[in-house]
């Protein structure tokens, strides 16, 4: 599937808060590489859809964040057999959408415990998704692995209600996922309990807990596989910027229509998505309009 084709339909599926599309938009595997971040890290990279998904390799098993589509499962699961014979442990959900937990059910068969936030799951329930997670953290979790500790936490609303971001501190590693999905307006969720408002806020607070850990690389949820601590601050002033144009805009008294037609990606702004997808454009400011009162 062409890559503008898998934007529209990835931008569709998390403007419709719908897991169904969202598991249905590819029937083909994606063509899978793998991008070594450390000693016994790695990441699982494709063509924009689906998510990526890291790979920590330790002496008692494999762990996963996200594990992509259904039709993917298979091959990730090659792709770790490539890397060590060790069994998958665990997987963990950054959030419900289904090209970051629709392998669940694979990996649940071959024994693989799924965690993520309380509520992805509880979305996860109400999309009546198959591989719920087995384990859920509200704020904060950490687990423990051959020697190595994987630490969750929920820093607030903005792609969904309830995205996780998993830091290995070992390697200095963050994964945001959605929440920092690739240089470009990224997808806020109405249905799922996103916010724009809240979006800017939720990034700050992760870029300040990668400040405190001086995080090295951080996974993103799409397109290229890691950023900078730098790069993520920059991301903070691109999505501000663009929720207080929409705010203005409103309270000008433009429409939505007005508003998204008119947005433009700034030029300060060069790696970015020069002409943003109008379906996610439009998605985006009507909920900020909702949310500015």
């Amino acid at each position: 599937m062409h890559t503008s084709t898998r934007y529209r339909l990835l931008a569709l599926a998390a403007l419709l808060g719908c897991a169904a599309i969202a598991y249905t938009q590819t029937q083909q595997p994606s063509k899978l590489d793998v991008v070594k971040l450390a000693d016994n890290m790695y990441v699982i990279h494709n063509d924009f859809v689906p998510g990526n998904t890291t790979v920590l390799v330790t002496n008692e098993g494999v762990l996963l964040v996200d594990d992509k589509y259904p039709v993917d499962a298979d091959n990730i699961v090659a792709e770790v057999k490539k890397l060590t014979s060790q069994p998958i442990k665990y997987v963990i959900n950054t959030h419900h959408h289904g090209d970051h937990s629709g392998g669940n059910p694979t990996m649940q068969k071959l024994g693989a415990i799924a965690v993520s936030s309380e509520q992805a799951r509880k979305n996860m329930v109400a999309g009546k998704q198959p591989g719920l997670t087995n384990i859920t953290i509200e704020r904060e979790g950490h687990l423990y692995l051959g020697g190595e500790q994987v630490d969750l936490y929920y820093f607030g609303r903005a792609h969904t209600n309830g995205d996780a971001m998993v830091f290995f501190p070992a390697a200095r590693v963050l994964h945001m996922a959605d929440v920092f999905p690739t240089k470009g307006l990224p997808g806020m969720d109405a249905n799922n309990g996103g916010s724009g408002v809240e979006y800017a806020q939720t990034l700050t607070r992760a870029a300040d807990f990668a400040d405190k850990n001086n995080v090295a690389k951080i996974v993103n949820g799409h397109n290229e596989a890691t950023t900078t601590r730098a790069e993520l601050r920059e991301y903070i002033s691109y999505v501000k910027e663009f929720v207080q144009t929409v705010q203005d805009g409103k309270r000008a008294g433009k429409t939505v229509d007005q508003v998204a037609a008119a947005w433009k990606t700034p030029a300060k702004y060069p790696g970015y998505e020069a002409t943003p997808i109008p379906v996610r454009v439009k998605g985006d400011v009507e909920l900020i309009f909702k949310e500015t009162k």
